[in-house]
């Protein structure tokens, strides 16, 4: 497949896993768990947004950042599987999390920080496009903080998702910025 190709693939899978997300209760997903498979496979595909833009200095620190981001989301959906794991074992789920909480070399690069990253990535591969695509930088821009504060801050579900689609959409709009131009002509 085009690199073009895996990046639509992964902003669909991506989107998708928040589709899950903003339902709520991740642990009603009895047989596996589908929010983070999505997750992890539209953050693995979203990689090749690093091989789709134009190469420069911003680009190679944007590269470098979404690379880390993707890393940090695989380990966040492993630690994610491993809870899921649990099922009703709140107890073991609560002591898991008290020992990620306490082992800081795991909570920030897996679940605070390091997922953010590939959202900072993404968004600087957008600065390159502000000039030419200002709608399309903006929304990436925009969309990636928000779906951190819709999550982390205000506990929302629906703006989460909002956010995400936002923030998708303005990835989409840039990687296929000649064939809209081509066919406004």
């Amino acid at each position: 497949m085009k690199p073009k190709t895996l990046c639509l693939v992964g902003l669909f899978f991506f989107v998708t896993s928040y589709v899950f997300f903003s339902q709520g209760s991740l642990s009603e997903q009895k047989h596996i768990d589908l929010a983070h498979w999505f997750n992890l496979i539209g953050a693995v595909l979203l990689i090749n947004f690093n091989n789709v833009f134009p190469k420069n200095r911003l680009n190679s620190i944007a590269s470098v950042l979404t690379a880390i981001g993707v890393i940090a989301h695989i380990g966040l959906c492993t630690i994610d599987f491993i809870m899921w794991s649990f099922g009703n074992d709140n107890v073991g789920r609560n002591e898991l999390s008290e020992q990620i909480n306490n082992t800081p070399l795991i909570l920030y690069p897996f679940v605070i920080a390091g997922p953010s990253f590939l959202f900072v990535g993404l968004a600087a591969h957008a600065l390159n496009f502000i000039k030419i695509n200002p709608i399309g930088s903006l929304m990436v821009i925009i969309g990636g903080p928000f779906i951190g504060l819709s999550y982390f801050i205000w506990n929302n579900g629906i703006l989460m998702l909002a956010s995400c689609i936002i923030f998708s959409s303005g990835l989409g709009i840039i990687l296929f910025r000649n064939e809209i131009q081509k066919s406004k002509k």
